[in-house]
């Protein structure tokens, strides 16, 4: 497949950088249903906003009014209209979207509903702050930032695989526009997650519609690995799982649900794993107490056929469904993991194992000219750090994030941690970089990396921070002897 860039308009790489917290309005201005028009003009007078929130008795968004609303009702009914009660001219449903999304996701909602303002909300849906269009005015951008919301709405997995078919091409538009290449890889990550919930959001209906009803007990769908720290490509498999609040009686409704999900995902152009982390397998799909025994028996007495799963679950993410039952888990997983010193030398000997290839004279070694900068680099540092927070209990899950909290932590100097930061950034833009050239010459994606691709000064700096992960490997073997 060759990339279609000839029709991209030049965006503006602002979205794509940020999340909604970052640009929203705090905290929600809010008015009980049965205050008047004319009260909620006032109120939106007095604080200067163009939009008010009407909720109920537990903090919900029941409705919302703007400044649109109250012309039109002077416009329709004269002064008369504005002693109406909310309940009776507020709009509802409430659009909302997750304070965590990008901002992206928020321009193409509001673009495909034609609206002007959206609820923030939180994991728990309750109301954080308010995105409008004024505010977005200066990030200006093509028609690509539909795709956040074009996948929110798709009606099938072909739709899906449409919208999944397009992210090389914003990858090499957000490149060329200079985004840094962990960013890039936040995107991509974002939109495979955003897939994977509305695959799941599209089997709850299909089974609804089958007569399975609804959920039994509240559950959760986490997606693991890369796509949980934010670090996917395009070349990610499925890896997710489920965690459920009930007893084996619930498991026949989630085992259900869960050949449905990979089954779209497949079909949407996210391969199933071929170790077989996915929820449609048991080992995968567990109650909260299920989950927190296998936590234990890692802690206890892992071995080293476990060490890959247990990697890819620590980076577990929640996309669908009641997703504050993750929170119990991580905690869980953080406090044991923090006091298992056989644990922990586990994980940072199967990173230790991961050695970059340099040969005897400090040249990148490869095989049939390429080198895999996957195996290399990536999964040492990758590992290594993570080692590092979970010995710390830190929560930040990329690996940019837990890198700033060792610094902040004072478990790692300020310039190694930014040191690290810029390799680990740096491998991924070879990997961008790598795989764009792949598509458009028509090779199958992988993780191998041309050299040729590399500047003379971009070698010698790889090269360099192949010496540098050799160190961190050996400090991985012998570091970790007093946890």
């Amino acid at each position: 497949m060759k990339l279609d860039t000839s029709s991209l308009e030049r965006i503006d790489s602002f979205p794509y950088r940020h999340k909604v917290a970052e640009v929203m309005t705090a905290p929600v201005i809010t008015i009980e249903p049965k205050a008047t028009l004319v009260e909620a003009a006032r109120v939106m007078a007095e604080r200067g906003i163009s939009s008010i929130m009407i909720t109920g008795p537990e903090g919900t968004a029941l409705g919302i009014v703007t400044e649109r609303d109250v012309l039109r009702a002077v416009a329709q009914t004269g002064s008369i209209g504005m002693h109406q009660p909310l309940s009776a001219v507020m709009s509802s449903p409430v659009a909302t979207v997750k304070e965590e999304a990008l901002v992206f996701v928020a321009l193409g909602r509001m673009d495909r509903l034609k609206i002007r303002h959206l609820c923030v909300v939180d994991r728990l849906n309750r109301p954080v702050g308010m995105v409008s269009a004024r505010s977005l005015l200066k990030l200006r951008a093509g028609s690509a930032l539909a795709l956040g919301d074009e996948i929110a709405s798709a009606p099938d997995a072909k739709a899906l695989a449409a919208a999944h078919a397009k992210v090389p091409t914003l990858a090499q538009a957000l490149l060329e526009e200079g985004v840094e290449p962990t960013g890039i890889a936040n995107v991509v990550s974002t939109v495979l997650r955003d897939i994977t919930a509305r695959a799941a959001e599209l089997s709850e209906q299909a089974m609804a519609e089958d007569g399975w009803g609804g959920p039994p007990v509240p559950g959760c769908l986490l997606i693991l690995g890369s796509g949980g720290r934010g670090e996917s490509l395009f070349k990610a498999d499925q890896d997710n799982a489920i965690i459920y609040d009930g007893g084996p009686e619930a498991d026949p409704w989630y085992g259900e649900i869960s050949r449905r999900i990979c089954d779209i995902l497949d079909e949407a152009g996210v391969p199933k794993c071929k170790g077989g982390v996915m929820c449609v397998n048991t080992q995968w799909r567990r109650s909260a107490d299920g989950w927190k025994a296998e936590i234990d028996r890692w802690m206890r007495e892992a071995k080293g056929e476990d060490v890959l799963n247990i990697d890819i679950f620590i980076d577990f993410k929640p996309v669908y469904g009641t997703q504050n039952l993750a929170d119990p888990l991580r905690a869980h997983l953080l406090e044991r993991a923090g006091k298992a010193g056989p644990f922990l030398h586990l994980l940072a000997g199967s990173a230790a194992e991961m050695r970059p290839p340099l040969g005897l004279f400090g040249q990148i070694k490869t095989v049939e000219g390429r080198f895999d900068i996957k195996m290399s680099g990536l999964l040492l540092l990758v590992g290594a750090v993570r080692v590092l927070a979970v010995k710390h209990r830190i929560e930040a899950q990329s690996t940019r994030e837990r890198l700033a909290a060792l610094a902040k932590g004072g478990h790692m100097s300020d310039d190694e941690a930014a040191a690290l930061s810029r390799l680990h950034d740096f491998m991924i833009g070879l990997q961008i970089r790598q795989q764009l050239a792949d598509l458009n010459n028509g090779l199958e994606l992988s993780n191998r990396v041309d050299p040729k691709i590399m500047s003379r000064a971009e070698r010698s700096y790889l090269k360099d921070g192949f010496k540098r992960l050799n160190a961190l490997a050996w400090v991985m073997q012998n570091a970790l002897s007093t946890v």
